[in-house]
């Protein structure tokens, strides 16, 4: 079984996460393959990328290996390279959620650059609750998308916010009933491949530099309190409390 199936439909390439069994966690292969998806040459006739995943969840993030070996590495590179790669993709990339997306798969679906969401999808990022924070790169879009107010209940809480209550504040594009995702989202795929491609590609280029100013705020003393996160007891602690399906006991060290 391939855990990221490519196809093309007319004017639409469709990248599936299929690992439903593990409800679509990214391990570093899934984000290599995804990376070189995005980064592929485009065809003349295609006009979007749709980003979806197999099973009743969209993704629920890195799978605990791949986050202990980022960890261990100084930070979620592999999946930083793989959200990068979605924003600089010159044609528009298009997240289908029909189930929850949480903490890497929350940040997948909101560096698209437009979400279609059922009603029954929820997004989070409950990294609070297994030690971790998120670094200044994932942080920032948060902040970017969905702004301060709704950033903070999502950072400091960790529970999943519903689809509804984001569509309802404007920060996702579009939110139905499930019957109706799939008819809703092939809608939004014949109205993108309808536009200029020269015009599309040009508004994507200027969204996503005029939020890059953002990566020059300093941030050193940031990062060093995540690293500090990322390397405690209390990490250690969450991570393997949440495969043991118990509580976790946090200290603060």
């Amino acid at each position: 079984m391939h855990t990221i199936e490519i196809e093309q439909t007319g004017a639409v390439k469709t990248i599936w996460m299929n690992r439903p069994e593990k409800r679509n966690a990214l391990d570093s292969g899934m984000l290599d393959r995804m990376v070189a998806a995005l980064r592929a040459p485009i065809g003349a006739d295609l006009r979007l990328v749709a980003i979806r995943g197999r099973g009743p969840s969209f993704c629920s993030g890195l799978d605990m290996k791949a986050r202990r070996e980022s960890i261990a590495g100084g930070g979620a590179s592999g999946i930083e390279v793989m959200l990068r790669a979605i924003e600089l993709c010159p044609l528009p990339v298009v997240a289908v959620v029909q189930g929850d997306a949480i903490a890497g798969g929350n940040e997948l679906a909101l560096h698209c650059d437009m979400v279609v969401a059922s009603d029954t999808a929820r997004f989070g990022m409950s990294l609070a609750q297994v030690g971790l924070a998120p670094n200044w790169f994932l942080a920032k879009k948060l902040m970017e998308i969905l702004g301060p107010v709704v950033t903070r209940e999502m950072l400091l809480l960790g529970d999943p916010l519903p689809a509804t209550r984001l569509h309802a504040l404007g920060l996702i594009a579009r939110c139905v009933p499930a019957d109706r995702l799939e008819s809703e989202a092939a809608a939004i795929f014949d109205r993108l491949a309808a536009n200029a491609p020269l015009s599309l590609k040009a508004m994507k280029a200027t969204t996503v530099r005029m939020l890059e100013f953002r990566d020059t705020i300093p941030h050193a003393d940031v990062d060093a309190l995540i690293e500090a996160a990322l390397k405690s007891q209390d990490a250690r602690e969450g991570m393997l409390a949440r495969l043991e399906k118990r509580r976790a006991q946090f200290g603060g060290t």
